[in-house]
């Protein structure tokens, strides 16, 4: 199965651990992984201008970073979102990426997804599930589960036996 991977997170730090983690369980379990450093790129919001829908058949009317990813969402069996949590929603970088996908709708190939998500606090993660439940039910992808790390969980080694557990599963 080839597993795209987009890391919200601009920094290398508990998001990145959780993503190092599922690429290895992944990998062991034959699984073609490749990470995107959404959190790094410069992806602006969705205008809502519908140019995609109308004059630019599937293609968004801006040009920038969404086009280094767009050929790995159009082309995985299964998307993996990473990201930390960023006052109570997934980073701005990660929101972005997900918006503006609109041009497209659902994947292609796409038939699962996860989300991992990192926080320093318990109980902060409500909205960044709901989007990706909303997501997830808007195109009709499999949820394969959500795996939420909070301040000492965050790099432990149980924590990180878990996310590889979960993708060598899969």
């Amino acid at each position: 199965m080839k597993i795209a991977i987009f890391n919200g997170s601009p920094r290398k730090e508990n998001t990145s651990a959780m993503v190092q983690a599922f690429c290895e369980g992944a990998k062991a379990a034959g699984h073609e992984v490749e990470e995107y450093q959404v959190g790094k790129m410069k992806i602006a919001g969705c205008l809502g201008c519908e140019y995609c829908h109308t004059k630019g058949q599937g293609q968004c009317v801006q040009k920038d970073d969404l086009e280094k990813i767009m050929p790995a969402y159009l082309e995985a069996d299964m998307v993996v979102f990473a990201s930390p949590i960023y006052y109570f929603g997934m980073t701005a970088q990660m929101e972005s990426a997900i918006q503006r996908v609109y041009c497209v709708g659902k994947p292609q190939k796409a038939k699962k997804a996860a989300l991992l998500l990192s926080s320093r606090s318990p109980g902060v993660y409500d909205s960044a599930i709901a989007q990706y439940k909303g997501y997830m039910a808007y195109t009709g992808i499999q949820d394969m589960g959500v795996i939420t790390a909070n301040g000492g969980e965050n790099k432990s080694d149980a924590k990180l036996k878990e996310i590889r557990d979960f993708a060598s599963k899969l």
